[in-house]
């Protein structure tokens, strides 16, 4: 296992190196556009999944505008979801100080969020509103925080409002992670007080990580509750569903 970690932290190292130059040199034609953006977020994490040796299954169909909703299971699924469509985040304003993540989250045009701030809300429902007119989604983790997977956290609607207000679609989709020989899923989960280093580690040496995306239908709803319940309770359900069948 040492060895495997070994080799794909070199890998890692390499794929993140080449990405910041590819946009770096995209910058040198001009100022990119969130669509560039998006699109570079998604190569990006095509190639770190790569990379950190998870392979990815997605089913259903990707919206292209509008909000999206997720579990959050950990700071992994940014590179899940950008890998299966170019998207932009709203994620919390700590990542943005993070090692090569928060230079990435930066470039790949994420909107972060001070939980602690009133004022810095009402400024990311100002910038959702003027993003939903791009041909990028809006992807919102509404739990607020990552969980180990055994139960998907009340969504939170504060910033599910800025769609139901404008009439722009909302599109659910649920991750789960799933691992060789029986390992439980919140064994690669990022939760509680587990450092960032430490599960990165235990990433680059598990083998078998497979992750799943699965989209559900887009809808549009008038009243922010109803669309964080309805969302809620179709990404419960294909988690249960999922968890029956193992």
């Amino acid at each position: 296992m040492i060895v495997r970690a070994i080799r794909r932290a070199i890998t890692l190292a390499l794929v993140l190196h080449y990405r910041v130059l590819a946009f770096w040199w995209l910058r040198l034609k001009g100022r990119p556009t969130l669509e560039e953006r998006a699109l570079w977020a998604q190569c990006s994490g095509r190639q770190i999944l790569g990379a950190l040796g998870i392979q990815r299954t997605v089913i259903g169909t990707p919206p292209t505008q509008g909000l999206v909703v997720a579990n959050h299971l950990s700071y992994l699924d940014i590179l899940i979801l950008s890998a299966a469509m170019p998207c932009a985040f709203i994620s919390k304003m700590e990542i943005g100080s993070w090692p090569f993540f928060g230079m990435t989250a930066r470039i790949a045009g994420t909107i972060f969020l001070d939980r602690a701030s009133r004022a810095s809300a009402e400024k990311v429902a100002e910038i959702m509103g003027r993003r939903f007119k791009h041909q990028v989604p809006v992807l919102l983790f509404p739990e607020g925080t990552s969980t180990d997977g055994s139960e998907v956290l009340r969504f939170h609607s504060r910033l599910i409002d800025p769609a139901t207000t404008t009439g722009t679609p909302i599109t659910a989709v649920a991750l789960s992670y799933q691992i060789e020989g029986g390992i439980p899923e919140r064994e690669l989960c990022w939760f509680g007080d587990t450092g960032f280093l430490p599960h990165l580690w235990r990433t680059l040496k598990t083998r078998g990580f497979s992750t799943r995306v699965e989209f559900c239908p887009t809808a549009v709803y008038t009243d922010r509750r109803i669309a964080a319940d309805i969302t809620h309770k179709q990404i419960t359900a294909i988690r249960e569903r999922l968890a029956s069948a193992k």
